[in-house]
């Protein structure tokens, strides 16, 4: 057999004993002990990296709806649970999945806090704002309320690989992402990005219980440290995640906040989350840079527009 057919059987039989053990294993993941009498138990779920839409397994790190919905239905089905504080450390994201994470976090069911890491800010702010509360650090930086959209132009590119192009198109701004933009292109990117913009302070100011010309003359950009966005209005209280929990159990009349964790997933679901990884890497391994490279190109680039620090 050749590499990619040892590859490929590799995967296959991978993803026979994935299955295996993740029916094996299920109950044992499923499983919570049972809060003791009078405990108000706080599920702390933590969101770390860029916000997106797609996303990896364990090891591949970012905040996805994906993730947060499966988190918080979490929550929402365990009896035990009372609130939920949300530990946030991210510099934002795609505007989309900022936004769905935020409409997740505004429709939950039971209380929800958020706890602001070393950096919440952008998108990270976003999806903080429509909590019950938030409590930051006084160092913490937040903020960044804004959109930035970044466009890369190939055609230095293409002609340093002597490549020419050919585009046949129909609809007028079609080709728009694949060449240098017109004037005329310039004004609608700049209109996608004001537009977000709008629903960006729009949300903010919504969640938040802010007048919207208030947070407009907020949203520059600018980065906040906790203590400032605390006079600011951005954020209700300043402490670590402690704190938060105690802010949750203060908002709702919780006498017994007790703080929680679910189990992380186990060693062999990570284990092999990590072996598809590591697989799919070398399966990329074996083909030639230049082909990546040219698939990339007939894929097209599209427009990074994000809620993102840079």
């Amino acid at each position: 057999m050749n590499k990619r057919q040892v590859i490929i059987v590799a995967l296959v039989a991978l993803a026979f004993f994935a299955v295996v053990l993740a029916v094996v294993y299920s109950g044992m993941e499923s499983f919570h002990e049972a809060g003791r009498p009078g405990e108000d138990r706080i599920v702390v779920i933590y969101l770390q990296g860029t916000i997106q839409e797609g996303g990896g397994g364990f090891f591949a790190g970012g905040i996805t709806p994906r993730l947060v919905y499966s988190q918080l239905e979490r929550a929402l089905n365990d009896r035990t649970v009372s609130g939920v504080v949300l530990r946030v450390e991210s510099p934002g994201g795609s505007i989309a999945a900022s936004q769905e994470i935020a409409a997740m976090v505004r429709d939950f069911d039971k209380p929800v806090v958020v706890s602001m890491a070393d950096m919440a800010a952008s998108g990270g702010y976003y999806i903080a704002a429509p909590a019950q509360g938030i409590v930051a650090q006084p160092g913490t930086m937040t903020g960044s309320i804004g959109v930035i959209s970044t466009l890369m132009t190939l055609d230095g590119f293409y002609e340093m690989l002597g490549i020419e192009v050919e585009i046949f198109k129909s609809g007028e701004y079609k080709d728009m992402f694949s060449r240098t933009l017109t004037e005329d292109e310039r004004e609608i990117m700049q209109a996608i990005s004001d537009q977000a913009y709008e629903q960006f302070i729009t949300d903010v100011a919504e969640g938040r219980g802010m007048d919207l010309e208030e947070v407009r003359a907020l949203a520059t950009g600018q980065i906040y440290l906790g203590s400032q966005a605390l006079e600011l209005g951005l954020v209700d209280r300043l402490g670590g995640l402690d704190d938060a929990i105690a802010y949750l159990a203060e908002l709702n009349g919780f006498e017994n906040p007790v703080r929680y964790h679910y189990p992380e997933p186990s060693l062999f679901v990570q284990l092999f989350d990590y072996g598809y990884t590591v697989l799919a890497g070398l399966e990329k391994a074996f083909v030639p840079p230049e082909l990546i490279i040219l698939d990339m190109l007939r894929e097209g680039v599209p427009p990074q527009i994000l809620y993102q620090v840079r």
